[in-house]
């Protein structure tokens, strides 16, 4: 490599070496940038509330014409046109803050309208040579009357072009859409409002100088963010609009639902103002992978383009949703601090402003560029007038005109003439001279007479206006009421004083999140619906009927508990009640809110629940009855396993009914279908283990089967129902007739005997399609769990029926009368039905 010789300085060449202090020019230097960053770069100016770089993009792009009539153009010529006219300070920041101005939950009110990814909250947009853009509606008040000399022009970085020091800004911008920036020793931070709630403050202030603060937030009560949520606690929000500082708690706005029939969640609709959905997820599942939050058991984002923010935190079974809700509250970005900092430039000064102070520098500018505004309008009127006028001079006499003109040997004769002979004004000849014959008719005098009217009668208003600060203020209010009719939209963010306990606090101070192992009963209804209630009392039938009342199964439990669906094979399948929805007890009786037996037990085909039962040690067993007639009961005995039987079946055999007993001397009831009913005591079943088949129950005739098999309290006020019908229907089509009698009519008899006729069947009758024994006084529902009314109770155990409407599909007694909660059926799954 060849070696570069130095140059060795000329003769003449004197070495010249200043002596400077470093620490002088290191100050100096830090002051000049750090001015430059604030004046520059990152604080924006109180008067139209936009940073230079916004401003100049604003301008840019409209001096290209990219109005909201017109098409959208692509990102990278925006960011072309102001890099290399007005910032050139690289393309990245420029197109940083263009796709700032178009997306709707940074700004209150978007000022660009952007078409393309313009990214979310979670990720960035696509590169400016994908996105479009063109100015938003709101983005033209901010430029309007920019061509009538209402702001100063400033030459640019190179002095080729101008650009306006600030815009005219029809609005409070800077209050409205809030700003963020971070300078040389110092920030802002200014959260949004409300187009409406500032302009009808602003308006007030013009109005009432002296208006205090108290006043002002009557009309702008605290900041209304994009994204909506909630502001807890405003004693920060008034310390920030009286100071110019201040601090207040955003949060989320959230509700409970059912998710599943077995699991409640927590649905986020709207967020703290600038988090993300994804921030929200990834920060809960940190702390469920770390142990720190509890009774979480999924989240899942289904949140896209086409419908609004859904959040759904899916909780686990057993823990209060309201307590977890305070927990996410406490650990997560669901709440979130903001911090007000209204540094802002005014005279080219930063300075911190309270709310008063900034609608003040807003007023202040609005009336300055109003008169500006009108000064440059009657300047304009007036030197039309002044031609108007000459032109007048000259139809009043057109023939000497024409012939002075003529007569010239230039134009500049001509001219020097006319002003000579009509006392015109140079811009009057030339006027005069420059405008064609055809317009010198009669029609176009009465025009111009027009014209002048109507310019003397604006250049007086105009002079009216500039002459009386009233009719100004009055003017600048008329515009601020007109932009609001247009643009104000409605409060997305709602302001709570406080924010409240939700759930009551523990010895710690923590929220309880588990569901207290408090007593319940679990209720399955005709129509297959389950629920569970709180308490452990009876629960009381209202005077009138509702869907889905009949309840034929009820089971004493905790909330933590287990209880067992005892199905037609004889099995017991374990169900957990906290899995259950928890219903209120004004709609436990309808089971309104209640969920079908299909979402938590998974049956065989023709497999049917029947009952529940408990898992009590204390009880004194479960007692089942099969079609065949064959009854047992089952001993105390509850292995571990997630479903068991409890009975041998035999062959082509199945289970009609199972009730779990209470004190062992219940009645046991079978009714058959060829009507007759055997009532014997519960004490002459020895108890079977599981494996066991069980013994005779009833003797059955030829044909006939068993209906109905159940427990009854002969201590308590009891009844039988039955229905009869021809075998030959289609089961579920026919209605057939009921007949209720008091259960005291059958006398008990032997276990193992034929038992004593309970109907007497009619012409065309020769079965009894369901039939029912149990506490008084009964109830019945249709398949869809429409409740259908009985005839009365007669005395006769042998009588024949009464025509009912429509087929019956269950009947049961009083909802938690122990052993009366057996049913005339097997529930099924509810219907297809807006009511189930």
């Amino acid at each position: 490599m060849a070696r570069r010789t130095a140059t060795p300085p000329p003769e003449d060449f004197e070495e010249t070496i200043l002596d400077v202090d470093v620490d002088e020019e290191m100050r100096g230097s830090f002051l000049e940038y750090a001015y430059s960053v604030i004046y520059s770069r990152a604080i924006p100016d109180a008067r139209d509330g936009l940073k230079p770089v916004q401003r100049r993009i604003l301008f840019q792009m409209n001096e290209m014409g990219l109005r909201p009539d017109r098409a959208h153009v692509k990102c990278g010529r925006v960011v072309g046109d102001v890099m290399g006219k007005l910032h050139p300070h690289g393309d990245s920041a420029i197109y940083d803050t263009l796709v700032r101005m178009a997306q709707p939950w940074a700004m209150r009110v978007p000022l660009v309208d952007g078409h393309g990814n313009f990214g979310s909250l979670d990720a960035g947009p696509a590169a400016y040579r994908y996105t479009e853009c063109r100015l938003a509606e709101p983005a033209m008040l901010l430029v309007r009357s920019l061509d009538e000399n209402v702001v100063d022009m400033v030459p640019n970085y190179d002095g080729q072009f101008e650009q306006p020091e600030v815009l005219p800004a029809a609005f409070p911008n800077l209050l409205v859409n809030g700003a963020t920036g971070i300078a040389v020793g110092m920030a802002t931070n200014m959260a949004p409002h409300n187009l409406g709630e500032v302009i009808d403050a602003t308006r007030h202030l013009i109005t009432n100088p002296d208006a205090t603060l108290d006043d002002l937030m009557r009309f702008v009560p605290g900041p209304d963010l994009p994204s909506g949520g909630r502001i807890i606690g405003l004693d920060g929000v008034r310390e920030a609009y009286e100071t110019g500082r201040g601090a207040f708690k955003t949060r989320a706005t959230a509700r409970i639902e059912n998710i599943t029939a077995r699991r409640k969640g927590i649905v986020i609709t709207e967020l703290p103002y600038m988090v993300g959905p994804e921030r929200v997820r990834e920060r809960i599942v940190e702390l469920v992978r770390n142990k720190k939050l509890q009774g979480v058991a999924d989240v899942v984002d289904y949140t896209d383009r086409n419908t609004t923010l859904r959040l759904v935190i899916e909780l686990k079974s057993g823990f209060v949703p309201e307590a977890v809700l305070e927990e996410l509250y406490r650990l997560t970005p669901l709440e979130d601090s903001f911090s007000i900092n209204n540094v802002a430039l005014v005279d080219g000064q930063p300075r911190t402003l309270g709310l008063k102070e900034l609608l003040e520098v807003f007023i202040a500018h609005r009336l300055d560029v109003v008169r500006r505004r009108s000064e440059f309008r009657r300047t304009k009127a007036a030197d039309r007038l002044h031609l108007v006028d000459g032109l007048m001079v000259a139809l009043l006499d057109i023939d000497e005109v024409i012939a002075v003109i003529r007569s010239s040997d230039d134009a500049s004769a001509a001219r020097e003439r006319l002003m000579a002979i009509f006392d015109l004004s140079d811009i009057q000849a030339r006027y005069i001279l420059d405008t064609p014959l055809r317009r010198l008719t009669r029609y176009d005098r009465l025009e111009l007479e027009k014209e002048g009217e109507e310019l003397r009668r604006t250049i007086a208003e105009l002079t009216a206006l500039l002459e009386d600060e009233s009719l100004l203020r009055q003017a600048v209010s008329a515009e601020l009421a007109e932009v609001s009719a247009q643009h104000a939209t409605p409060r997305r963010t709602v302001l709570l004083e406080e924010s409240g306990a939700v759930t009551p606090r523990g010895r710690a101070g923590a929220a309880s999140l588990e569901i207290a192992d408090d007593p319940c009963q679990v209720l399955m209804s005709s129509s297959g619906l389950l629920a569970r209630t709180a308490g452990a009392g009876p629960l009381v039938h209202g005077d009138s009927r509702s869907k889905h009342d009949v309840v034929v199964s009820v089971a004493a439990t905790t909330a933590r508990g287990q209880v067992g669906v005892v199905t037609s094979t004889g099995r017991v399948v374990r169900l957990s009640v906290l899995d259950l929805p928890s219903l209120p007890p004004t709609a436990a009786l309808t089971l309104a809110g209640g969920a079908p037996l299909k979402e938590f037990v998974e049956l065989d085909g023709g497999e049917r629940a029947l009952s529940l039962t408990t898992f009590d040690p204390d009880s004194k067993g479960l007692a089942l009855g099969t079609e065949r007639g064959v009854v047992k009961r089952v001993v105390p005995d509850h292995p571990g396993k997630d479903a068991y039987e409890v009975i041998r079946l035999d062959d082509g055999d199945h289970v009609v009914g199972a009730v779990e007993l209470t004190t062992g001397d219940e009645d046991l009831v079978f009714v058959t279908t060829d009507a007759q009913l055997l009532r014997f005591s519960a004490s002459a079943v020895r108890p079977q283990g599981r494996a066991g088949g069980g013994v005779a129950g009833i003797k059955l005739g030829a044909g006939a089967k068993a209906a109905f098999f159940g427990a009854v309290d002969p201590a308590r006020d009891g009844a039988v129902v039955t229905v009869s019908g021809s075998s030959s229907a289609l089961p579920g089509t026919q209605p057939g007739a009921a007949k209720v009698t008091p259960y005291s009519e059958y006398p008990a008899k032997g276990r193992a005997t034929g038992g004593v006729r309970c109907h007497r069947f009619l012409k065309g009758e020769d079965t009894l399609l369901l039939a029912w024994a149990g506490a008084a006084p009964p109830r019945a529902a249709a398949a869809s769990g429409v409740p259908i009314d009985l005839p009365e109770a007669t005395g006769r155990r042998d009588g024949s029926g009464v025509p009912v409407a429509q087929p019956i599909a269950a009947v049961a007694g009083p909802a938690g009368s122990s052993v009366s909660d057996s049913a005339s059926g097997p529930p099924a799954d509810p219907p297809t039905d807006p009511d189930s």
